[in-house]
């Protein structure tokens, strides 16, 4: 299995909205914080050398919200990466209010959403973001208020497109006669398969979709699972082949495994070469069926 200088360019491209072309396999920034994802990492100059390989090996799509930290996250991006590689597309989201570690609370008000996006701008060191996704949506705010505000947003020349998470393909639907959805993020693995109406839905659409937690596949990673035969043959991880199995899914997928050293980003990243047979994605498939 030979992974090139640019690994992450093996797993093909799709492109954001009609204009935005990343590489498929993408790196998410929520496990560069402490612990319940608040404060700073344990290893704050390792974060840093994570997010400078990254963008070596390929990777030309990166995931990140406010409220990783909150804001920890974002920091460390314009530490490590400002002023941007060009062909960099940097995935932001708003909506989570932080009370503490492991603590989330959604708000979708109007005038929260924009002071984050505001705060998001400043902390990334950019212009505008290329892509600002609703976190989650506040069941206490109409959802036309809360997608309006991001395309009054957009429309102000500070978000360039938006996306949406943890989502239904109603909410979708509800939310596209407000603003253009481009993409949707999603709690989605191979032992985890709940959101595969929206897949296909954001698929036939011309959505991305952005699988969160990409690589819980519990029992199967482990030695004698049921990824390990095929694994073996590839010379490979279990955990490669659960990511090699997404990007072969759907070609609207775009995985982003985090990681917080630079070991487990090569071996993530190295997965994007990975060719699965037809035969070997449903075996794998049905191992988890």
């Amino acid at each position: 299995m030979s992974t090139g200088i640019r690994p992450a360019d093996a797993s093909g491209t799709f492109t954001i909205g009609g204009d935005l072309t990343v590489n498929r396999l993408g790196y998410g920034t929520m496990q560069l914080t402490g612990p319940g994802v608040w404060g700073d990492p344990r290893d704050p100059d390792e974060a840093v050398r994570v997010l400078r390989r990254t963008v070596e090996l390929g990777v030309t799509f990166i995931d990140t919200a406010d409220a990783y930290g909150p804001f920890t996250a974002d920091l460390l991006l314009r530490k490590a990466l400002h002023p941007y590689p060009d062909d960099l597309v940097i995935a932001t989201k708003a909506g989570f209010a932080r009370t503490g570690p492991g603590g989330w609370v959604p708000i979708g008000r109007p005038e929260y959403l924009r002071q984050q996006v505001e705060l998001s701008l400043r902390h990334l060191g950019l212009e505008r973001i290329d892509l600002l996704q609703l976190h989650r949506i506040d069941p206490k705010v109409p959802v036309e208020d809360q997608v309006g505000e991001l395309a009054a947003l957009r429309q102000e020349g500070k978000i360039r497109h938006i996306g949406l998470s943890e989502v239904t393909v109603d909410e979708v639907e509800e939310a596209r006669r407000t603003a253009p959805i481009v993409s949707v993020q999603n709690l989605f693995n191979l032992a985890k398969r709940d959101a595969e109406p929206l897949l296909d839905h954001a698929e036939a659409n011309g959505l991305a979709f952005i699988p969160w937690f990409p690589l819980a596949t519990g029992e199967l990673t482990k030695p004698g699972g049921p990824l390990a035969g095929i694994a073996e043959e590839h010379g490979a991880t279990p955990s490669q082949l659960a990511l090699a199995w997404l990007l072969k899914r759907s070609p609207a997928m775009l995985p982003i495994p985090g990681t917080s050293t630079v070991s487990h980003l090569e071996e993530n990243v190295a997965a994007a070469a990975i060719e699965l047979g037809d035969d070997e994605f449903a075996a794998l498939t049905r191992a988890v069926g």
